[in-house]
């Protein structure tokens, strides 16, 4: 029993101290049990429930499309009831009440309430959303908050141990423990821009929007979603790194909303195959397929056929890495990214431009109120790209449905459920009638899907 003892207490203590700076955490507690209390004592006041209200269509009464019955009876057009849901946030800034939490757990909140482990309730104040990274940021007005230091996730390894904290299935606050089972996860179509940490703590629905942290007592993780066949935990959980998170939030707190640039590129993995032929030893990195002439990243010297391998001294993976890296970068700001080019290499300086779309006063469409859009004319450089006509997000009016779905001015709208559109009409034709939709669009060098219903 003592030798049984002694492995454990071995295991912890070599488990605890993760990197050479690491402060170690006692593994063992007065009564020389092996014990992780004192790290989850230090950061849980900073994990907190949100609950939300939110409006949502009734039940599809074959009635309620009867226009004679609405107005008989006095019904609204479109049937609502209030519906409430729980999940979870983190304090990341206790002086200013910031908390970080998932776009998908406060969308259509009409009011959302944050509620801290000593009890205290808030109303808490939306700052802004991404829904392309799904992240939101909340404030509330308190004193003698904690909050939870904002780790690197570049540095995470495979194999790191990591608790994820929350409020699963609304029960109460939670604490699970696990490895980090994969990074850089991406192919999943959860959100826009995809570079999820995996891990086998397990995460449940209500989780969204808690911490995942290191045993160092950081931030490295916004728990976000879950992989299984009845929307339980079953070891494959995914968050959005802390890296993301931070920079998304420092826009939202700056700008209201990420603004978005463009380079001019389109980006494919490598494979073996076009390694080879591209002369080219690694599969690592991410292939310029497409360099926009007069583009920001022709100007600045990439070709077709570059591979880009990092960005800013960091290395570049795989394109969901780039994209999400370049689609975190304020507009106007300079990337180094390092490019191997036929197996030399090279450093390349560019600036994120603006979308290079223009705006206006445009057409309203009334299926997505505060939405303007302006026709891509043929002929155009803008048509040419697309090969085909579409819609530029001319204007959206911010707190509008269109708003809250997640649309931007400069979004250019191509497709509604996977079919093209290029004109307004042909827009509001799809749009008519639809229970939910999917609307396809590019986003600076980007494409996004944004769900509605």
């Amino acid at each position: 029993m003592r030798f049984f003892t002694f492995l454990i207490s071995l295991f912890l203590s070599s488990a605890l101290v993760i990197g050479a700076h690491a402060q170690p955490i006692p593994s063992t507690d007065a009564r020389g049990l092996p014990t992780l209390a004192p790290l989850v004592n230090e950061v849980t006041p900073a994990v907190v429930n949100i609950s939300v209200v939110t409006r949502q269509p009734m039940e599809n009464n074959p009635l309620f499309r009867d226009p004679f019955f609405r107005r008989f009876f006095g019904l609204p057009d479109q049937q609502q009831q209030r519906e409430q849901a729980a999940g979870s946030g983190v304090i990341v800034d206790a002086a200013r009440g910031y908390v970080l939490t998932n776009n998908h757990v406060i969308k259509d909140a009409e009011r959302a309430i944050v509620t801290l482990k000593d009890r205290r309730q808030f109303n808490a104040k939306l700052v802004g959303t991404d829904p392309g990274t799904d992240i939101a940021v909340l404030q509330i007005e308190a004193a003698n908050l904690t909050a939870l230091k904002i780790g690197d996730s570049d540095n995470l390894q495979v194999g790191d141990y990591v608790l994820a904290i929350g409020n699963p299935f609304g029960i109460g606050q939670t604490v699970t423990s696990g490895i980090v089972s994969a990074l850089g996860r991406s192919g999943l179509n959860i959100e826009g821009y995809e570079d999820f940490i995996q891990t086998d703590a397990s995460i449940n629905p209500g989780n969204s929007g808690g911490a995942l942290v290191n045993l160092r007592g950081e931030l490295i993780g916004i728990n976000t979603a879950i992989i299984g066949p009845s929307g339980g935990n079953v070891g494959i959980g995914f968050a959005v790194p802390a890296n993301m998170a931070r920079a998304v939030m420092n826009q939202i707190i700056r700008h209201g909303e990420v603004r978005r640039g463009r380079l001019g590129i389109e980006m494919a993995d490598l494979t073996p195959e076009l390694a080879k032929k591209l002369g080219v030893n690694t599969l690592d990195g991410a292939v310029m397929a497409v360099v926009q002439p007069g583009s920001p990243a022709d100007k600045a010297g990439l070709r077709e056929g570059d591979v880009v391998t990092a960005m800013n001294g960091r290395a570049i993976r795989n394109v969901a890495e780039l994209r999400a890296r370049l689609g975190l970068t304020p507009i106007g700001e300079e990337v180094e990214m390092r490019v191997n080019r036929g197996g030399n290499m090279r450093a390349i300086r560019a600036r994120i431009a603006p979308p290079d779309v223009s705006t206006g006063e445009g057409q309203a469409i009334p299926q997505l109120p505060g939405l303007r859009v302006i026709e891509i004319q043929r002929g155009s450089p803008l048509f040419q790209r697309l090969q085909g006509g579409g819609l530029v997000v001319s204007a959206v009016d911010q707190n509008s449905n269109a708003w809250n779905a997640g649309f931007r001015p400069g979004d250019i709208i191509y497709a509604v459920n996977r079919r093209r559109v290029q004109t307004a009409t042909e827009f509001q034709g799809a749009l008519r009638g639809a229970q939910s939709y999917s609307v396809g669009l590019l986003r600076g060098d980007f494409n996004l899907t944004i769900m509605l219903r």
